[in-house]
């Protein structure tokens, strides 16, 4: 799949632009602030339902406004597609496809495989693990909406029986069988949850560490490990151990809404002992890594997005992911930034066929 062309109106900086994009590479090239990133902002938002750099809908409106619009063509095996996201303050947000609105966006996740690489992925290594749950949930979900399903109910039953634990603290009361019945819920989404992440990281590791060799030429070990409560021991056993603190606290304290993914370097977090440049190479070999997870899982290539590459990498690393994205496994590439020579130098040693457009 690939975007044949965009049309932005009142989308963040932008009145209204519009753009018709090559099938291979495009570049997308101006000084900081005239809207590079958000152009690709929008094309996750054609993916995703929302935006990647800012999730709040109505702080995407360009100032003084009060609506946007996103339309984006694309083409699949020939076949054209048409998908536009509106959005009107007070208003709920609508993603049409050809022609037919969503009643949930869920519907809609998998139907554009995409990567983005951006400088704020480092917050995966820095941030808490709710960030980590993100990404894996993000992956899995392109291509299994049955956990897609899964997690949205189990999220739901979760707050349920938060709302339910505040009521008894609230009105000095319990009632164990109300409690059991989200008990039930609970167990049931999360088993399925868990074995998906599971199988998940099992899949991705090996692919991840032939990234991160072919990007860093480093002899240090990386891996990844899922860290769960229910590595250990059943959902059901551990909400009647943490019945009590649960009760206490006013708030579910287990099960896969505390999940964590332990990213290791020789056996470390590599947010403590990783250099800054392992780091960036641990990050680039993740989504990667993810690229490739989705496109085997889907069986179609996903858009991938390079968000401010040169100015964020080295020039060998630069050079590494270039080169690896210049073969035939990846399909349309959208890259951002700041200088046109420099730019345009690199795409021209791809040997693909490419535009680019100067903000």
């Amino acid at each position: 799949m690939h975007l044949e062309r965009i049309q932005l109106i009142n989308y963040k900086n932008f009145a209204t632009k519009s753009l018709d994009f090559d099938i291979k590479i495009n570049c997308l090239v101006g000084n900081n602030g005239v809207g590079k990133t958000n152009i690709l902002d929008a094309i996750y938002h054609l993916s995703q339902t929302k935006s990647y750099f800012n999730p709040i809908t109505s702080q995407n409106i360009r100032h003084n406004e009060d609506f946007f619009m996103i339309e984006g063509t694309f083409s699949d095996d020939n076949q054209e597609e048409n998908i536009i996201c509106s959005y009107k303050k007070g208003q709920k947000k609508i993603i049409k496809r050809n022609g037919k609105a969503y009643e949930r966006f869920s519907e809609h996740i998998g139907s554009v495989p995409l990567v983005i690489i951006s400088p704020i992925d480092r917050d995966l290594i820095i941030d808490g693990s709710a960030i980590r749950r993100k990404f894996l949930d993000h992956v899995i979900s392109q291509s299994d909406k049955v956990y897609l399903s899964d997690l949205i109910n189990y999220h739901k039953v979760l707050l349920q029986r938060n709302a339910l634990l505040k009521y008894f603290a609230k009105n000095r009361s319990f009632n164990e069988d109300t409690l059991d019945v989200y008990n039930e819920q609970l167990v049931k989404y999360a088993e399925n949850i868990h074995e998906k992440r599971n199988s998940f990281i099992s899949e991705i590791i090996p692919i991840f560490k032939k990234r991160y060799q072919a990007i860093s030429n480093g002899n240090e070990q990386i891996d990844l490990q899922y860290n769960s409560q229910l590595t250990t021991e059943p959902l059901a056993e551990l909400l009647i151990r943490k019945l009590e603190k649960d009760r206490i606290l006013q708030y579910t304290s287990v099960g896969i809404h505390r999940d964590d993914l332990d990213l290791l370097i020789n056996g470390f977090p590599i947010k403590k002992f990783g250099s800054q440049g392992q780091q960036k190479s641990f990050m680039i070999a993740l989504k990667l890594a993810q690229f490739d997870i989705i496109k085997k899982l889907s069986n179609r290539t996903p858009i991938l997005l390079l968000d401010d590459i040169f100015d964020k990498l080295d020039d060998e690393r630069v050079s590494k992911l270039i080169n690896m994205v210049n073969k035939k496994h990846f399909g349309q590439i959208f890259i951002t930034d700041t200088h046109f020579e420099r730019t345009e130098e690199v795409v021209k040693n791809t040997q693909q066929t490419y535009k680019i457009f100067n903000l």
